[in-house]
């Protein structure tokens, strides 16, 4: 009776993982061992080492405009798993972050501090990237419950900074690719494309876009809820 008890709570306790969650880890290692088999098959064009620090960098983008796109949408369309999800792909940036900077500290300077020290006073896309991974380092490392709770409303303010992290990634990611997005000149296309989503996404966290929007959106549900069932009173009659 005791194991058979005992196997009951263990099913009980069996974690439940939903397709949204599902989804979200595969996306988020899926870079990952791509970049790995391309290593492995040297299919990462004539110098590997910038081809790394390119799609390692611009995973990092993308999913921190994921990350920060989960509570907008959320209110805007009541999806409140997305909420539970953020995480999630914040750590998936701050990782591919990661492998962006050690990428260009080990690999590509070979750890030349005197080096990168003279780039990072020549360089402003250097500085950029810089100061935008030493504030997402904060986040990435108080994204814990532990850190939630022993931090109560100051782990909200602190986690504010992904308002000026994702400008700053921005800037970077445009100034690296040899643009200038003050004089609107070079390959700017995606750098543009990708502010645009991230102006987008910081004007629907203003507190009175989001409330208009939810009240937009509860009164659609209510005008198709009426919709509804006056169809259905018709089919009755």
């Amino acid at each position: 009776m005791n194991t058979v008890n005992v196997i009951k709570n263990l099913q009980m306790k069996k974690p439940h993982f939903t397709p949204l969650q599902i989804i979200t880890h595969f996306v988020g290692w899926f870079p990952f061992v791509r970049l790995v088999v391309d290593s492995f098959n040297d299919n990462l064009t004539a110098n590997p080492i910038q081809a790394i620090e390119q799609r390692t960098g611009l995973q990092a983008l993308v999913f921190l405009i994921l990350s920060l796109a989960c509570t907008p949408v959320a209110s805007i369309f009541g999806w409140k798993e997305l909420t539970q999800r953020r995480k999630a792909l914040g750590n998936y940036g701050f990782l591919y972050a990661s492998l962006h900077v050690l990428t260009f500290f080990i690999i590509d300077y070979g750890l030349n501090l005197q080096a990168i020290w003279l780039d990072v006073g020549n360089k402003l896309y250097i500085i950029a990237g810089a100061a935008a991974f030493t504030l997402l380092v904060p986040l990435a490392f108080t994204s814990f419950r532990y850190w939630m709770k022993r931090l109560g409303k100051n782990w909200k303010r602190l986690h504010r900074l992904v308002y000026i992290i994702s400008p700053l990634v921005v800037l970077h990611f445009s100034l690296e690719v040899k643009g200038d997005i003050f004089r609107l000149t070079g390959d700017l296309s995606q750098p543009l494309a990708y502010g645009s989503i991230v102006l987008i996404l910081l004007f629907l966290r203003i507190p009175m876009v989001k409330k208009i929007l939810i009240s937009l959106r509860k009164q659609l549900s209510i005008a198709r809820r009426s919709t509804g069932m006056l169809i259905d009173a018709q089919k009755q009659k």
